[in-house]
């Protein structure tokens, strides 16, 4: 089983500054189809500055009244338990995730699955943007 998982954030994570999520979709896949799913904005509890706006499409406005992290943490869980995460550039996503149930005490560990590194492996030598991907199915 499979945790597609795909973040947006408020910034990257820095000594002095940390990114926070600021949206989380999670689709179930059992490697022949979509078996549940999940999708939430998430209430960042700082603030978006308009790099990240102009990104992700998100303001500050549209996650005033979304849940904190802490509120869907239940549901992440459950989402991604004793399943593969995989993402797009795997490593960002994953430690995000991971530094956030860090910030709640709690130690996140799931194996991975690196789309970007399946990709390179797959197709050396292409460009590995993930809409150019899916422009070659």
């Amino acid at each position: 089983m499979f945790a597609i998982v795909d973040i947006e954030t408020c910034g990257p994570k820095y000594a002095f500054q940390k990114g926070r999520i600021i949206d989380i979709c999670i689709v179930v896949h059992d490697g022949l189809q979509v078996v549940d799913q999940f999708s939430t904005l998430i209430n960042p509890e700082c603030h978006i500055g308009s790099f990240y706006t102009n990104l992700s499409g998100i303001t500050n406005e549209m996650v005033q009244d979304a849940p904190k992290f802490h509120e869907v943490a239940k549901e992440i869980l459950h989402y991604t338990e004793g399943k593969i995460f995989v993402a797009h550039n795997a490593a960002f996503d994953y430690n995000f995730v991971k530094d956030e149930f860090a910030s709640l005490g709690y130690k996140y560990k799931r194996d991975t699955l690196c789309t970007v590194r399946l990709s390179r492996k797959l197709m050396p030598g292409k460009n590995h943007i993930l809409s150019e991907i899916y422009a070659l199915r």
